[in-house]
């Protein structure tokens, strides 16, 4: 199988991560935090280790405001729903992944004020319209780093700086840039960060975390047992343990420690230059094709690894099928980000989705530019 569905999880992952899954649940799989014995305590030491190699990786100051989720969606939940109220009124973008627009309209539905701004063509977020959204009672803003979509990578630091000015909560969704695009807790002026583990990190499906600033406080999402403060019937108010209710996915925070550790022996900038390179040959010989419409514009300098597309009068599910009958993975349809297809006028027909990863090869763009070309040919 030929492998271009990156931005849903990156495969493979690096052989050490593997290795870690499995060796975690042969020798320490215990619960951390939980009991005194070697087992438990190991256990407990290889989730500090990921929470301290997760704060260098994004310049946290604290490792304990680091909380573990079991994706980018539950960390962004545990935000936004932990921070709004009614009354209260945030700012989003039509580019938003469902898993930060479904959380909004449910709010808003509860009495939450909510805006959302346009982008252009491209994907990207018109700052100065942005600004003129603010109200006195804005309590938020809520941004998409990279597009899974279009790829657009908005500039989180100027929003940052407008967000920190006006005394606004400023929540990051780096789902699709984290560990591909250098993202600084502090100088972007982050409030709270949502990543998942599964996707540029290279950890195992069902990590995640959520990154908070300090002074910033949230309701708690859930209660339950923390091996914390056990003779309390109330929820620990304390980080992590607030929201880490339950015992956490060690195998699988142990894996992505060493994913974790393979971003920073091979470094981010190579990673993005890599992917870089494979993007861009590939919108080139796409370009070559004249039935084959790219959307979000063909300059990806600032633009992380996806790229989408149709055939003329070809299906895009039909073109997924297609591909998988000839060993080539891609996503099809709608991405979960429904209204940016209203802006780039897919709405009725989703895009194809190819999105290259680091151990991806230019073998593998000729591979697919070739299946497209074959779907195509053989449909007309």
């Amino acid at each position: 199988m030929i492998y271009l569905d990156n931005a849903a999880t990156s495969f493979p992952k690096p052989k050490e991560v593997y290795r870690e899954v499995l060796y975690c649940m042969e020798n320490y799989a215990a619960n951390p935090g939980r009991s005194s014995h070697t087992m438990a305590a190991e256990a407990s030491s290889k989730i500090i280790d990921t929470r301290i190699e997760l704060s260098s990786l994004f310049n946290i100051e604290s490792p304990f405001n680091i909380i573990f989720t079991s994706n980018a969606t539950e960390a962004l939940n545990i935000g936004i729903k932990g921070v709004l109220k009614p009354g209260d009124h945030v700012i989003s973008t039509v580019i938003e992944h469902n898993s930060v627009l479904r959380p909004l309209y449910y709010l808003n539905k509860k009495g939450v004020d909510l805006s959302l701004i346009d982008v252009d063509s491209r994907g990207y977020v018109n700052i100065d319209k942005l600004k003129n959204k603010i109200k006195k009672n804005t309590r938020a803003i809520v941004i998409n780093h990279a597009s899974n979509v279009l790829g657009t990578i908005q500039d989180i630091k100027a929003i940052g700086e407008i967000a920190r000015a006006a005394g606004i909560i400023f929540i990051v969704d780096a789902s699709q840039s984290a560990g591909v695009v250098n993202i600084d807790f502090e100088r972007d002026n982050i409030d709270m960060l949502a990543i998942p583990g599964h996707k540029g990190l290279f950890g195992p499906q069902g990590t995640g975390a959520l990154c908070i600033r300090e002074g910033i406080n949230l309701e708690e999402y859930n209660q339950g047992g923390t091996g914390s403060e056990s003779l309390l019937i109330e929820q620990p108010d304390i980080l992590p343990d607030k929201f880490e209710s339950g015992t956490l996915n060690t195998p699988g925070i142990a894996g992505w420690y060493e994913g974790i550790k393979f971003i920073k022996d091979v470094g981010i900038d190579k990673i993005r230059e890599h992917e870089n390179k494979l993007v861009k040959y590939l919108v080139e010989e796409l370009m070559k094709l004249s039935y084959v419409k790219i959307y979000g514009g063909i300059d990806y300098n600032n633009r992380c690894a996806v790229v989408s597309l149709n055939l003329d009068n070809v299906d895009s599910s039909e073109v997924g099928n297609i591909l998988s009958d000839k060993g080539i993975a891609v996503r099809t349809g709608y991405h979960c980000a429904p209204l940016i297809h209203k802006i780039i006028g897919t709405y009725d027909t989703g895009t194809v989705r190819i999105s290259p990863g680091y151990f991806n090869s230019y073998r593998d763009i000729d591979n697919i530019v070739k299946g497209l070309k074959d779907i195509y040919e053989n449909r007309v």
